[in-house]
């Protein structure tokens, strides 16, 4: 046994290693190019460079703040049941809410949780214990819900986790360390750590752990590549415009005579000198530059168009992270186009509602009930349908449904509330006053019928 398991394992290693020379790209790893040396992209990447690159690419800006503009296009509510009730709890959760903005502090975990390999909310409970203390009760009412307070990932990290092989939660986090500073501020003055027991914490992530990945991470290298097209096109752009003088030295002048003329003590100096003298002209349009007898030709530099470039840089990070590029640039171009490019965005953000939002915030409301804020009840996340059609579209189809009932004569092929359902109203039986409207209606309607038929028509009348 012990040689026929040699024998297959160094089969498998051979015929690995025969597919990685043939194969080289798939197997991770090229046998002529470092394509991070190559095109200078960072081999390893940190909280750090995702984080700076939110801030200063407008590219990655818009991957992020419209993903998450779309998710939550509008705030959801908390329903008792499957359908809103209108009962004087869920107006009490509605108006908490919105003073505490708690949806919009929500709203904000998700995303920073696009820019980090995962965000924090923070759950502050009035509970009288301190943050570092687990959550044993809460007293009910939803005003104990105290609000949420948003965490990248660099400020919330795990500092002890349960090892215990006997835990229902072994491998999780038992505590994390919230550091006040803000992500991005240098200084630490007034700022402190604390130290937060899980209980209080909602990690926001793909699986809901620490392990999670930042969405900026498949697309960064066409990120970096668009920042450079676009940087170093400015950067040409300007020096092209303003000129990269090129300086020449009269015949029969000795760079010692150069060194002499410009009281340098070194050649170094002199370059030194002559560089301070071009920078200075350099930095800005209306300067001269005067250098003696010295003749100064400007270089002229010829620059490709760096549009096509950067489109292909825009369009690979768009792919990444499953945007339309006319939705992520901003161009509508065809109505066509940009119509299903639309409902293509309204289903992707469906699917990431579904799969990531909804299953935290139903974390969340699980939480409030242990706790005893809220009762143990069917609680139901309601949110708007993404994909639901325009009001507009709405009234389109519906007058399609009554022109098709018209041709269909005397068995009309849909009923009125199915009519009225597809534009967006409710069903006659749920309006009130809506049986009084119909029977003041047939009332106009038979005494209208009376009026024409005693009606005398002027020439049926006798001379």
């Amino acid at each position: 046994m012990g040689t026929s398991g040699s024998f297959i394992g160094n089969t498998t290693s051979l015929i690995r290693e025969r597919l990685a020379r043939a194969f080289p790209s798939a197997f991770g790893f090229s046998l002529k190019h470092d394509f991070g040396k190559d095109y200078g992209w960072p081999d390893q990447l940190t909280f750090e460079h995702f984080y700076r690159m939110y801030s200063r690419s407008g590219l990655a800006a818009a991957g992020v703040d419209k993903t998450i503009a779309k998710t939550w296009q509008t705030m959801p509510t908390l329903w008792e049941s499957e359908k809103p009730a209108e009962s004087t709890a869920e107006g009490d959760i509605r108006k908490h809410f919105t003073r505490k903005k708690i949806w919009r502090a929500l709203m904000d975990c998700d995303r920073r949780s696009m820019v980090g390999c995962y965000a924090g909310a923070i759950i502050l409970v009035r509970d009288g214990k301190k943050l570092e203390e687990p959550v044993e009760r809460v007293s009910k009412g939803i005003e104990n819900f105290v609000g949420i307070i948003p965490a990248w990932e660099g400020q919330l990290s795990v500092v002890e986790w349960d090892t215990s092989p006997t835990s229902d939660t072994y491998g999780d986090p038992l505590f994390y360390q919230f550091d006040e500073q803000a992500v991005g501020e240098p200084s630490t003055v007034g700022k402190s750590q604390v130290r937060i027991h899980r209980d209080r914490v909602l990690i926001w992530s793909d699986d809901g752990t620490v392990n999670g990945s930042s969405a900026l991470e498949p697309g960064f290298n066409d990120l970096t590549d668009a920042a450079k097209i676009k940087g170093a096109g400015g950067e040409g752009f300007w020096k092209s415009a303003r000129g990269a003088p090129i300086i020449e030295a009269p015949k029969g002048v000795s760079p010692q005579d150069v060194q002499r003329g410009m009281n340098a003590a070194t050649p170094a100096d002199v370059i030194d000198k002559l560089n301070a003298t071009v920078d200075d002209f350099q930095s800005g349009f209306d300067k001269a530059l005067m250098l003696g007898s010295f003749s100064v030709s400007p270089l002229t530099i010829t620059l490709p168009q760096p549009k096509e470039f950067w489109e292909l840089a825009a369009q690979g990070f768009a792919a990444s992270i499953s945007i339309p590029v006319k939705v992520l640039i901003g161009n509508v171009t065809g109505e066509r186009a940009s119509t299903e490019d639309a409902n293509e965005w309204a289903q992707t953000n469906m699917s990431r509602r579904e799969n990531r939002v909804l299953p935290i915030l139903y974390d969340l409301i699980d939480r409030l009930v242990i706790w005893g804020i809220l009762d143990a009840k069917d609680w139901t996340i309601g949110w708007q349908d993404l994909t639901e059609a325009s009001p507009d579209a709405k009234l389109d189809r519906a007058a399609k449904m009554s022109t098709i009932n018209q041709q269909a004569g005397s068995e009309p092929v849909f009923l009125p509330d199915e009519i009225r359902d597809e534009a967006g109203f409710k069903a006659a039986d749920e309006v009130e006053g809506f049986d009084e409207f119909l029977a003041e209606r047939a009332d106009r309607a038979r005494q209208m019928a009376e009026d024409a038929a005693t009606q005398t028509i002027p020439g049926d009348q006798q001379p």
